[in-house]
């Protein structure tokens, strides 16, 4: 209830009885008695009482405004329409005999002495039922309870929310009031003010980190998750969706992070790339003693240390002679070496590959190069750089895996050696290319 000041209109009762006696000594031999009620009151003859007037019924708009009529004894009061009032039993109010002793007391005996009369004992004061009634000397007097004040003889609830009895939130009762606390707060131990409540330490429904804020908490996830929808569950973020850039060959999923993977032949560098394994370096392979262990993209290869081919003889561990006694020889070039490389797939185009170099050089001569065999499909071309030395040149993009032989031919011609003509001669390089199957 509001506290509010309380403007009441109080019309006191005064019933005062009058004997009239005659004027004469003698005793009289009739007596006359009448009765007056102050304001506030009627006379009741149906009762020969004075009877309290409800002005709350018979005054037009006693109270004005928001106020509220209550009726009270010998008047009315205007309180506020939350006011809260415990109404008094409407005392008796009749003509009493004469007594000699004062108001309060009673005789006592037969030599007149007067004794205080306990008005509470006897039950005869005018205390609201809620209220204490105490013993005076001559009087009485009523006490409200905690909670009340008293107004006139009406007890009225004590607004304690006005006072700012709460640090937050007050609701006030009859009688008494009570403090409550916004979410995220509890009442400490004075039932008054209010303390942060610490949800991390009471359960949180945070799945991963909570974190205590004043009046509430956060939740929070760990790398690689996100916080979801309700703002409690932490779900897992797929890294692997966001960018195909992540890793070099395949991505991997897992809880709260990624890794990546290598195709067969290769392994991890780093956290993301992928770098070829050498076999014939860490002799994984299962190359024989007459074969030549070949690391390529991804893999490796097997090949016979002795590749010559008739009417070829081996001269070195990779170079063929054709002898030229032999009529076989005579259009073939005279020496062959083997060699072998790998690239990747879908390289750009167009992209140098591999060098081709004379190893001597006869004065006069002149040199000049070509792909002999092995291009049929136009894959290569060859770029002649000066009078010594070429470039292979890939022409187009290509996918492995997939494997090249290439015959690339120097052809010499000096004609300070020749009297009927240029001498001519020529030497090859047999190149093996192994293409990879993926791109790095």
């Amino acid at each position: 209830m509001e506290h509010v000041a309380v403007s009441a209109l109080f019309s006191w009762q005064v019933c005062v009885s009058v004997l009239l006696h005659g004027a004469f000594s003698q005793p009289p031999t009739e007596s006359d008695t009448y009765t007056e009620c102050t304001d506030g009151y009627h006379w009741d003859p149906r009762t020969e009482h004075c009877k309290d007037v409800n002005e709350c019924e018979t005054i037009p708009d006693a109270c004005k405004g928001e106020m509220k009529c209550f009726n009270h004894y010998g008047g009315y009061l205007c309180l506020p329409r939350s006011a809260s009032v415990i109404p008094a039993p409407e005392p008796p109010i009749a003509p009493t005999a004469t007594n000699p002793c004062p108001p309060g007391y009673e005789p006592q005996g037969d030599r007149g002495s007067c004794v205080d009369v306990d008005e509470c004992e006897r039950d005869e004061h005018d205390c609201q039922p809620s209220q204490e009634c105490i013993n005076t000397l001559g009087a009485f007097t009523c006490q409200c309870p905690d909670g009340y004040r008293k107004v006139g003889t009406e007890c009225i609830d004590i607004d304690e929310c006005r006072y700012r009895y709460c640090q937050h939130r007050c609701v006030n009762v009859p009688g008494s009031f009570s403090c409550q606390c916004e979410p995220g707060f509890q009442l400490s131990g004075n039932n008054r003010s209010c303390i942060d409540v610490n949800e991390c330490d009471m359960g949180a429904p945070c799945s991963q980190r909570c974190y205590n804020t004043y009046g509430t908490f956060l939740c929070r996830c760990d790398q690689g998750y996100e916080l979801g929808s309700d703002g409690f569950a932490c779900n897992d973020i797929d890294e692997c969706s966001y960018s195909s850039y992540l890793c070099q060959y395949q991505c991997v999923n897992e809880p709260g992070k990624f890794s990546c993977v290598c195709p067969e032949g290769y392994q991890l560098q780093g956290t993301r790339l992928c770098q070829d394994i050498n076999e014939c370096e860490t002799g994984e392979h299962q190359c024989t003693d007459t074969q030549t262990c070949v690391n390529i993209h991804g893999r490796y290869q097997c090949v016979d240390k002795n590749r010559c081919q008739d009417p070829y003889v081996q001269v070195s561990e990779n170079r063929c002679v054709c002898p030229v006694n032999k009529p076989a020889c005579r259009d073939l070039p005279f020496s062959v070496v083997n060699r072998y490389m790998s690239i990747t797939s879908e390289r750009s185009v167009p992209s140098d590959i591999f060098q081709i170099q004379a190893t001597s050089v006869s004065p006069g001569a002149y040199n000049t190069f070509r792909i002999r065999s092995g291009d049929e499909n136009g894959d290569f071309y060859i770029r002649q750089i000066n009078n010594i030395s070429a470039m292979l040149v890939l022409a187009r993009a290509v996918s492995g895996p997939r494997e090249y032989t290439l015959d690339l031919e120097m052809v010499t011609v000096n004609p300070l050696l020749s009297y009927q003509g240029a001498y001519q001669s020529s030497s090859a390089l047999r190149l093996s290319i192994y293409v990879g199957p993926h791109t790095f």
